[in-house]
């Protein structure tokens, strides 16, 4: 039997035949058409897993994520029952169905859930455990997407009013000129700024290094905290009572949160910042290539996700481009 002929029949069995069965077909036609006559170990979901998360980490995916990933996967490997080359799309698509309804989860969730069982079939497909992912037929989830808030002017103005510190100041005046991860502020130290280029190196997601940048505001409110700590912690930003430790992300959402209640503004957050800059750099004309290079996307259309285009700028553009 020629190479050609076993690959049709294969072609040919895949609405019948599971991953498994497809396998053991597989096997049995290389038997035919090669010498070699060792057949595929079948390993155990564990295994497999093993060896999924060894290439994520290669890929330089960060433990936080890896930890969801590993969660998501064996929850839903667990329940199913069933060792994951023998996983059919109808026990996947009866798992996210039954999951919505068990925890009444939104359609982001679900779909989330769905990338993820993804990623890992695809990986089991491209290495050759399972002839083809199961979850190919699950298609992504419609998700109506919601317009999210952004911080106005006005906003910005009162949260610095609200400042009690130097330090509160120039934290919000940073997160507001840069754009950066809640994450990447706290691991910042004195001596990644570089006042005179109003520059700093950050570590972001996959341990990806970018350069950013902040506002002159940005920079003297940052020289005047800086210059009024008496501590000798290295880190940019601290705790305002002794030992004056590194600021958390934690630390940082619940001074926010103080503010925002003190002068009446609801859901202050690190987040908004990132996306209030994101939507003002495409309103004023930003290309999304720079702006993706910015906020350390990997994807543009993450990028175009943080994005909110005010109708107003559509219409202006039609009449400059259209007539």
């Amino acid at each position: 039997m020629k190479k050609e002929e076993a690959d049709q029949i294969i072609r040919g069995m895949l609405p019948h035949l599971n991953n498994l069965q497809l396998k053991q077909l597989q096997d049995i036609l290389k038997k035919n058409i090669s010498t070699d006559d060792s057949e595929t170990e079948k390993l155990s979901n564990e295994e497999l897993l093993s060896k999924y998360f060894s290439a994520k980490r290669a890929e330089g995916c960060s433990e936080k994520s890896l930890s969801y990933y590993r969660s998501t996967i064996v929850k839903a490997l667990s329940k199913i029952g069933s060792n994951a080359i023998e996983i059919m799309t109808d026990e996947l698509r009866k798992y996210l169905t039954d999951y919505q309804s068990l925890h009444n989860s939104s359609r982001v969730t679900i779909d989330n859930i769905r990338r993820i069982l993804s990623s890992f079939f695809n990986w089991l497909e491209d290495e050759d455990y399972i002839v083809k992912s199961p979850i190919r037929r699950i298609h992504k989830v419609r998700v109506v997407k919601a317009v999210k808030e952004t911080y106005s002017d006005e906003d910005l103005e009162q949260l610095r009013d609200g400042c009690e510190n130097a330090r509160d100041l120039a934290m919000i005046d940073f997160l507001a000129s840069t754009g950066m991860r809640v994450g990447e502020l706290v691991l910042l130290n004195k001596d990644d700024i570089n006042f005179q280029e109003r520059e700093c190196i950050v570590f972001g997601k996959g341990s990806k290094e970018r350069v950013t940048y902040f506002d002159a505001r940005a920079k003297l409110h940052l020289q005047r905290y800086l210059d009024s700590r008496t501590d000798s912690e290295e880190a940019l930003f601290v705790g305002l009572k002794c030992p004056h430790s590194r600021l958390t992300i934690s630390g940082v959402e619940a001074r926010l949160k103080f503010i925002g209640r003190k002068i009446g503004i609801s859901s202050v957050y690190p987040h908004k910042f990132r996306r209030t800059l994101a939507t003002k750099a495409i309103d004023k004309g930003m290309p999304i290539e720079q702006l993706q290079r910015l906020l350390g996307h990997s994807r543009i259309d993450t990028t175009l996700h943080y994005a909110m285009v005010k109708q107003q700028n559509v219409k202006n553009a039609h009449r400059k481009y259209i007539g």
